[in-house]
């Protein structure tokens, strides 16, 4: 079986965790014994981003092709057909690059933006055979974002087990995140309640460090002109390093990962209010490595949490889930693997995938 994974990597050059996310799409088809390609659609490209795009995949063997919305080749292999195209956010656009594909998979890693998007018409998602989303909720009573008139099947961020191996025991030394100050986009309103960002999230339990008295860092992309955020942080006790430096690439991202002693993360605002469900591609990749999360609720049932997999909504939850991850470190380790292998093994997610589309 021919399968086209499409996603932006050109787009984000330098963001290797970025770049896990589609790989884990295009390794995970390939592992399952699909004849795999990527492809990118761009508006316009600089010189370096290109370089990026045909580095990366050049890195993991995976045939590229980097065009245009007519289709015109900018780099890597030509275009061709396939039987699934697994359109990753959206990253295909035009109905003619579409059109070249028999079954055609849409992929959301934004849920609620991506319906609040859709639904005021700011964004299409047609053209699609069959719409898939990481927020498990939606589309159910239990979350409060529009389906408008889509409908949703639930699937899970994927993890390559085989390159994601569990990391040299080293015990505990410091909570660790990768990510983004404010994102591209701005925030979003649902039934007229207004969500914030991760930055609004961030800040709520920002004094964690101080409260608990543990080592906390963030390879965090911010703008050094975000004096206040950056006082707020430093003065709590938070450690920031840049990602360019240790999450610049695929293989960067990954020892800085497994280097880790724990992920701590919060969600955008939005995943979280309207209880979509959503849990990050990062995650995954720390659980996988033996490594334990403690993450931001977002309504999400289907995964255990507690041992390996902590979840928080207060400040407070978050600093007894920081504990009790240190006092037990070893147990929460070995369960954060487990999770990893029976909930995100891409083998099973991405063969489920398959077969809701064909």
């Amino acid at each position: 079986m021919r399968v086209a994974v499409a996603g932006a990597l050109a787009a984000k050059p330098g963001n290797g965790g970025e770049a896990w996310v589609r790989l884990s799409y295009a390794l995970g088809l390939r592992r399952l014994g699909a004849d795999v390609s990527f492809v990118e659609e761009v508006d316009a490209v600089s010189a370096p981003a290109v370089e990026w795009f045909e580095a990366v995949t050049r890195a993991f063997g995976v045939r590229a092709s980097l065009v245009d919305a007519s289709g015109l080749l900018i780099a890597g292999a030509p275009l061709g057909d396939a039987d699934v195209l697994v359109n990753v956010s959206g990253n295909l656009r035009s109905e003619s690059l579409l059109r070249r594909f028999r079954r055609r998979a849409y992929v959301d890693l934004d849920p609620c933006f991506t319906q609040v998007w859709h639904a005021s018409g700011a964004l299409s998602l047609a053209g699609h055979h069959a719409y898939f989303t990481v927020g498990e909720n939606v589309g159910t009573r239990r979350c409060s974002v529009p389906r408008h008139g889509v409908a949703w099947r639930p699937t899970r961020p994927p993890v390559v087990l085989d390159e994601w191996p569990v990391a040299a025991h080293r015990g505990f030394d410091r909570f660790t995140t990768v990510a983004t100050w404010r994102p591209g986009h701005g925030s979003v309103t649902v039934a007229g309640a207004h969500y914030g960002l991760r930055v609004h999230s961030f800040r709520r339990v920002a004094d964690l460090p101080r409260l608990t008295s543990l080592p906390f860092e963030a390879a965090l992309a911010i703008d050094p002109r975000e004096t206040r955020d950056l006082a707020l942080l430093r003065e709590a006790g938070w450690r920031l390093v840049s990602p360019g430096e240790v999450a610049g690439d695929p293989e960067s991202f990954r020892a800085y990962v497994r280097r880790s002693g724990a992920e701590f993360s919060v969600a955008q605002e939005a995943y979280a209010a309207t209880r979509t469900g959503w849990l990050s591609d990062r995650t995954v990749r720390y659980l996988a490595s033996g490594r334990p999360a403690l993450v931001e609720y977002t309504g999400q049932r289907s995964v255990p949490t507690g041992r390996g997999l902590v979840t928080f909504a207060t400040i407070a939850e978050a600093r007894r889930g920081a504990e009790s991850i240190v006092r037990e470190y070893d147990e929460h380790s070995a369960a954060a693997r487990a999770l990893a292998a029976e909930y995100f093994d891409s083998d099973v997610i991405l063969a489920r995938l398959l077969e809701d589309v064909l």
